[in-house]
């Protein structure tokens, strides 16, 4: 297997154990958050979502966004399966944009975040994408346990 197969695979298998994760917060808990300055568990879940887009069009950009418009912008929160469902297209287009990257691409594209303090070959910005998700569940599971809400097992 090559590093770009790797690459999607660990991809594939943060989606995964975060959907599990997301689709086990309770309806009407999704408004919850621990603290006015937190974003709620759906907030945190389109965050996600609306991160990996604005990822994507960075890295086939090479470069940060000057401007944004997000498709996720005043979407009205209604589900965990919608904002799945409405982010699902974006997911693909990105996935088959990592597919369109060689071995020698991962190491020699480079991705200019200066503003936000970086600049990074395309293998390390796919493997941070890749962790901002993960952190982000994290999260969500560290809200579940602060709202006292059962856990479910995603370490399968």
């Amino acid at each position: 297997m090559n590093s770009v197969n790797l690459i999607i695979l660990n991809f594939n298998e943060i989606r995964r154990r975060s959907i599990k994760v997301w689709t086990s917060i309770p309806q009407d808990k999704l408004e919850w958050k621990p603290d006015d300055e937190a974003l709620t568990c759906l907030e945190m879940i389109r965050h996600v979502l609306e991160s990996e887009h604005y990822y994507h069009l960075a890295i086939k950009n090479r470069r940060s966004l000057s401007k944004f418009n997000s498709p996720f912008e005043n979407r009205p929160f209604t589900s965990v399966n919608a904002e799945l469902d409405f982010a699902e297209p974006y997911r693909q287009h990105f996935i088959n944009t990592i597919k369109s990257f060689s071995e020698e691409d991962l190491f020699n594209i480079k991705i200019d975040r200066s503003d936000a303090g970086y600049i990074r070959d395309l293998g390390d910005m796919l493997l941070r994408i890749a962790y901002h998700e993960s952190v982000h569940t994290g999260q969500l599971l560290d809200y579940l346990r602060s709202a006292g809400i059962p856990r479910i097992h995603i370490w399968d």
